[in-house]
């Protein structure tokens, strides 16, 4: 049997135990949230994970292909040429183009674009057919001028150099008559097998 006094004493310390314990508990939450025991403010109380760089892939990285200066886009709606034999109508070639159908996009032209990408070219749409001169003012590149009629039908086609390193270009001319004038890199059309008499393709934009 245990004396009343002594179980009073008992009691007390039970009571003391518990309460310490209900205060380690306490700071234990407190500092796992805020500041970690041994912390300073301020810092993490998790060490952030690092993400794993991918491996590398086996396949070799595809190398970009060649786009057309930014000069042939801005500004111009923009069509695909088919050029098909005028007999068979076979197809011969086909590129994309830019289209110049206003004044001013026809004297800026191909004048500002630096590479041509062989599959791109350029499509002057007049109002009506005539006979019409272009000149190669401040080119960078030789081109094939190729003037076709109102059906498309291939009239003329001039093979136009690079103007030489003292000459602005302004006064090579090419005259032909059309409705339509189409510009590709120069020797496309002979690479292509195509020649008079043969038909532009396309359609214009509303």
């Amino acid at each position: 049997m245990i004396p009343s006094n002594a179980r009073q004493g008992i009691a007390i310390v039970a009571v003391v135990a518990v309460a310490a314990v209900a205060i380690v508990a306490l700071y234990g939450v407190v500092g796992g949230a805020g500041l970690p025991f041994g912390g300073q403010a301020g810092e993490p109380t998790a060490t952030p994970t690092s993400t794993p760089s991918p491996s590398p892939s086996s396949s070799p990285t595809p190398e970009p292909t060649a786009t057309p200066s930014p000069e042939v886009h801005t500004g111009y709606d923009q069509t695909t040429v088919t050029v098909v034999d005028g007999e068979t109508g076979e197809e011969l070639g086909r590129v994309e183009v830019a289209i110049a159908d206003t004044r001013e996009l026809m004297v800026t032209g191909l004048s500002e674009t630096d590479v041509l990408p062989p599959d791109r070219g350029m499509l002057f749409v007049h109002d009506e057919p005539g006979e019409y001169t272009y000149v190669m003012r401040n080119m960078s590149f030789g081109i094939d001028i190729v003037f076709a009629d109102a059906d498309g039908t291939i009239t003329v086609i001039h093979e136009a150099p690079e103007p030489g390193s003292d000459e602005d270009g302004a006064s090579q001319g090419y005259t032909g008559e059309g409705q339509y004038v189409l510009e590709v890199n120069k020797g496309w059309m002979a690479d292509h097998g195509v020649e008079e008499g043969d038909r532009l393709e396309f359609e214009l934009p509303e």
